[in-house]
C-alpha cells in the first residue's frame, strides 16, 4: 500500500557515500523537525532521471530552500557508489542530498516500488515528488510509470 498524504514516513537506516567513505543515516534524522522535499526516480544514470528530473531540483534549489525547505532529498533504488559518481557527474554539490536506496527497501516500505523485471532493470522506485514536514507527508505527486509530469521540482515549487 501506497503511503499517503498524512501519514508518517516509515522509520528505517540507510546507507550513502559520504566524504569519509559509507555512512549510516536513519530517515527519522533526515525529516524530524523540519520541511524536506523528497523525490524519486527510477534509477540514476538514465534519461529522464539525467535529462530533467534531478538537474530541475538542483537548478531549483535556491528557490525550494527560500520557500522553507531545509532539505531536498532524492531517492533511487541504486546503491552508495552509483549515487555518489551520478552526483558528481550530474553535479550536484550540496544542493541535493543523493539518499541510495540499494535494496529498495525504502521504496518497498513506502509502497512505492515499482517492478520493472520484465524490461531487465528488476525492483525499482516509483517517480513522485512529496512535501514532508516532520516527517508526516503533506503532499504527494506520484507519476504514471513512465510519464515525468507532476514530480517536478517547478511543480514542487508550486505547492510549497
Amino acid at each position: 500500500m501506497a503511503i499517503k498524504v498524512g501519514e508518517k514516513i516509515p522509520s528505517l537506516e540507510l546507507s550513502y557515500k559520504g566524504p569519509d567513505g559509507i555512512q549510516s543515516i536513519k530517515t527519522d534524522d533526515i525529516f524530524k523537525g523540519k520541511t524536506v522535499v523528497m523525490f524519486s526516480l527510477p534509477g540514476a544514470f538514465t534519461p529522464t532521471c539525467s535529462a530533467k528530473h534531478l538537474p530541475g531540483f538542483v537548478q531549483n534549489a535556491d528557490k525550494i530552500k527560500a520557500k522553507g525547505v531545509a532539505q531536498i532529498v532524492c531517492t533511487a533504488v541504486n546503491d552508495p557508489f552509483v549515487m555518489d559518481a551520478w552526483g558528481k557527474d550530474q553535479k550536484v554539490g550540496d544542493k541535493v542530498f543523493l539518499l541510495p536506496d540499494g535494496s529498495g527497501k525504502f521504496a518497498k516500505a513506502l509502497g512505492m516500488e515499482l517492478d520493472l523485471a520484465a524490461r531487465g532493470l528488476g525492483v525499482r522506485g516509483q517517480r513522485y515528488a512529496m512535501v514532508v514536514k516532520d516527517g508526516v507527508v503533506k503532499s504527494l505527486h506520484l507519476d504514471a510509470p513512465g510519464q515525468f509530469e507532476v514530480s517536478s521540482a517547478e511543480n514542487i515549487l508550486k505547492d510549497l
